[in-house]
């Protein structure tokens, strides 16, 4: 066998490893959310969203955020961070659907955190070298309201998030909330937190949907828990995670109801949001897409 054939044999395995049914929603259904009418008047000060998307899911972040504002009718303010892997294409299409949102290039963003983060120098070489980093930095840098909804390119609404909302909105409420992990993922152990800073480390915090107090998110505190031991070990990607964790449990913070929380089985139920992380993302396609497909999103 020629090189060339076992390369397309590859791709080909690839492209249809989850199935005929997951490639059709992936590549033939989801680019249509393209030819739906952009989502204007997205100035509601109450709460900013802040999600951070890459080349590979600004596709999935549209559909993402489309859902959300269909279910919540809600038109809550917009900022979409790009980590410098977006194409052209991507942004020109992330600037027509929302034409109200501040897009933050990376490169415009790196000119500032090099400013803002120079007294605070374990954030500042966190940032250099994880791009996840800019979830953290850049979400706080670029925040103009005191609440803050955490968003992550692979999340889909079916029904009004009830409870989310409440907490967004209820001007008495002061905690931070967000979605159950399935397992605590963290890069320290929470007998450090306790004994070094005293903190009860919340359990299962996932950092991929919830409500966020500006409050929460001092850079002091930031640069505190990057000096613990092992804290930049293990996952890149959960090291983003544990800082949000650490600042939230000593903010304050509870856990949005079962129905938000991460899980891995098939199916979504009644539940109003599902978050496809990265072992189900395949189920965003034939599962989450299909549903929203069915339920008339592409009509919009």
């Amino acid at each position: 066998m020629s090189l060339a054939l076992g390369g397309l044999l590859l791709r080909l395995r690839r492209w249809g490893e989850h199935g005929l049914v997951t490639a059709y929603y992936r590549d033939v259904v989801r680019p249509r959310i393209l030819q739906t009418a952009p989502e204007n008047d997205t100035d509601d000060a109450r709460c900013e969203i802040h999600a951070l998307t890459c080349g590979s899911d600004w596709l999935n972040l549209i559909w993402g955020l489309k859902s959300f504002y269909r279910a919540s009718r809600r038109r809550y303010a917009l900022c979409i961070h790009e980590d410098g892997t977006v194409p052209d294409e991507g942004l020109l299409q992330l600037r027509h659907h929302f034409p109200a949102a501040r897009l933050i290039p990376r490169s415009q963003a790196d000119a500032r955190a090099e400013v803002e983060l120079r007294t605070f120098p374990r954030s500042l070489a966190f940032r250099r070298s994880n791009p996840l980093a800019l979830k953290v930095f850049d979400f706080l840098l670029y925040l103009e309201t005191e609440r803050m909804l955490l968003f992550d390119s692979d999340l889909l609404f079916f029904h009004e998030p009830k409870d989310l909302l409440r907490c967004v909105e209820d001007p008495s409420y002061i905690h931070n909330t967000v979605n159950r992990d399935v397992a605590s993922a963290y890069t320290i152990e929470p007998s450090v937190a306790k004994k070094t800073f005293g903190i009860e480390l919340v359990e299962c915090f996932n950092s991929g949907l919830g409500l966020i107090h500006r409050a929460s998110l001092r850079l002091d505190w930031i640069d505190e828990f990057l000096g613990l031991p092992g804290v930049l070990d293990g996952h890149f990607w959960r090291i983003e995670q544990t800082l949000y964790a650490l600042c939230s449990s000593r903010h304050g913070v509870e856990l949005l109801p079962d129905e938000y929380a991460v899980y891995f089985d098939r199916g979504i139920g009644e539940r109003p949001v599902r978050h496809y992380v990265g072992a189900i993302r395949h189920l965003m396609y034939r599962e989450g897409i299909a549903r929203l497909a069915h339920d008339g999103l592409l009509s919009f």
